[in-house]
């Protein structure tokens, strides 16, 4: 008997998990979470990585770095309870597509939730399109695991 695994949480939630997913590994998403034998694998929580999309020339990170919206960088989720230390190393897997890359973290984000998903992340432009997000049109978001690394 197979049992389902909600991926949407109440909003209520939404810190719980941001909170979970530092732990969270990635491996079961990759192989979609079935096992051989029908046995189903623990799945890794999910959330949504956002991007940050236009920034004035010469803004400001809140760790203080200019801003350079092609770097493997992204803004920690206001939500995630304790928040990610600027400089922590997280390996980033878009779900659709199993692309991932290791961002470091440099600023605080994501200020608006979903129902649906948590936010975890704002990435960079090209972080967001090296992880298989588009930009243009704007789908708005990407579905992610993530793995703290340092």
């Amino acid at each position: 008997m197979s049992r389902a695994i909600p991926l949407a949480r109440p909003a209520a939630g939404v810190a719980a998990l941001c909170a979970a997913l530092v732990l969270a590994p990635t491996s079961s998403a990759a192989s979609g979470g079935a096992q051989p034998g029908g046995g189903a694998a623990p799945v890794a929580p999910t959330c949504w990585a956002t991007h940050y999309g236009p920034m004035p020339p010469g803004a400001l990170t809140a760790s203080g770095e200019v801003f350079d919206n092609n770097k493997n960088t992204a803004a920690t989720s206001l939500t995630r309870n304790p928040q990610l230390p600027f400089g922590a190393r997280v390996r980033v897997t878009n779900v659709a597509n199993g692309r991932s890359l290791v961002v470091r973290i440099n600023d605080r984000g994501t200020f608006q939730q979903t129902p649906q998903e948590p936010k975890c992340l704002d990435l960079t432009d090209g972080a967001f399109g090296r992880l298989g997000g588009s930009l243009d049109p704007d789908a708005g978001h990407i579905v992610v695991t993530q793995q703290v690394l340092s």
